[in-house]
């Protein structure tokens, strides 16, 4: 099963992406339904509203007075965040239960209008956001639900900053044009990458990565798509960590964390399109652990041995275990290493020693291009570069020496 968060502000046309999932087959399961629904007239959802603010949002037929309602919250956060405190948690519920009752293959796309708001990104296995210009979509709220200017101008300001959404996702969908052309996208991301993400996640492999070489100029938003990375295997691990790096009832490691690490982690870096995330844990046996729960996240373990070169000491390597990306949209490579372990500390070093020394960066970057004209092939290029990371290795410890630089401790 594929989880999928959309999302998209008022006007954007997510209503529409939603429909034409629907249709291609996808299970929707809409937060603005749910919302009303878990405060239907006989439900636990209407009788804490009423408790919190009293009788009269109760109409004469049972069921909750909404206008009554919104005149109680609007304008008073504190009254708002009491009301979401009740009805948000419910809609959670009962997302988790359709999503169950689904079938195994199933692309079950939660419309959530708040999604951002709500913290809920790192949920998903994919977050789409509907996207289109302010003046557009006063025009379609206008058009469509009879406001004034004014008032859709106001609507669109009330929401979360059109920038904060467009940086939580994975996929935009752009709406400025007509039905036609969003109908295209969707039905392109249906067929490239959420068909075949979600048969990946339930196979628990790997997207293919292709045997050819491409190095791209650095890409700012690399961080961000580690941070969402980051955040989404947080997220599917918490439960066998525990709040506090462990936990009695579900054993697991007793500190796990996630670094950026690679070119794609230096500013300014030209690099592979390859997201490298290492996840530092106490032991390999401990990795092991949490296979199945990354799997499920859609980082499942790659096939064969894998280990690190000892750099500094010639001959000897350091067993790691490796994960990708079953998303054939977004490259991952997840090193699990143990703390304290040579690849663990190398891999934060040279990170750090690239992103303090631009003249190291910028020898690395001259480097790479012509490994690159020399190499079309991946393999080929990774062989290229094992000389320089023995002579990397060697500048970075005197660096690290003047320095003082000490390995980031766990967060």
């Amino acid at each position: 099963m594929l989880k999928v968060g959309l999302t998209g502000g008022i006007g954007a046309g997510k209503s529409a992406v939603a429909e034409r999932l629907r249709q291609l087959g996808a299970v929707i399961v809409d937060s603005d339904v749910l919302a009303r629904e878990v405060v239907a007239a006989g439900t636990d959802g209407l009788a804490a509203v009423v408790e919190a603010f009293g009788a009269e949002v109760l109409g004469a037929d049972g069921e909750l007075d909404r206008l009554a309602l919104g005149a109680r919250v609007f304008g008073d956060a504190e009254a708002r965040r009491r009301l979401e405190g009740i009805i948000h948690p419910r809609v959670r519920a009962r997302a988790a239960e359709l999503a169950a009752a689904a079938p195994p293959d199933a692309i079950v796309v939660n419309d959530v209008p708040l999604l951002v708001e709500t913290g809920q990104v790192p949920f998903y296995h994919l977050v789409i956001v509907v996207d289109a210009t302010p003046e557009e979509r006063i025009a379609r709220l206008v058009r469509t639900r009879g406001m004034t200017p004014e008032q859709a101008a106001a609507r669109i300001a009330a929401q979360v900053d059109d920038a904060d959404r467009r940086a939580a996702a994975d996929v935009i969908i752009d709406n400025n044009g007509g039905l036609d052309a969003l109908t295209a996208q969707v039905d392109e991301l249906w067929r490239t990458r959420l068909r075949p993400y979600e048969e990946n996640v339930r196979l628990r492999r790997h997207a293919p990565t292709g045997e050819r070489l491409h190095v791209v100029p650095p890409d700012p938003t690399w961080p961000r798509q580690a941070a969402r990375l980051t955040a989404r295997i947080d997220h599917a691990l918490r439960p066998l960590l525990g709040h506090d790096g462990g936990s009695s009832h579900h054993p697991g490691p007793p500190r796990a964390w996630i670094e950026h690490i690679g070119s794609t982690a230096v500013p300014g870096l030209p690099a592979k399109d390859l997201i490298d995330l290492m996840l530092v844990v106490g032991s390999l046996e401990e990795a092991d652990k949490l296979a199945d729960a990354l799997a499920g996240a859609g980082l499942p373990r790659r096939d064969g041995v894998w280990f690190d070169n000892a750099r500094g000491m010639p001959g000897k390597t350091w067993p790691k275990r490796l994960h990708g990306s079953a998303d054939p949209g977004r490259s991952v490579n997840l090193h699990v290493r143990v703390a304290g372990s040579p690849g663990w500390r190398f891999a934060l070093l040279m990170r750090d020693h690239l992103r303090a020394v631009p003249e190291a960066r910028d020898e690395y970057a001259a480097a790479k291009e012509r490994w690159a004209a020399a190499h079309a092939d991946v393999e080929g290029y990774a062989e290229a570069k094992e000389p320089w990371f023995d002579k990397e290795a060697e500048a970075a410890e005197a660096w690290a020496e003047a320095t003082g630089w000490k390995p980031p401790a766990a967060p």
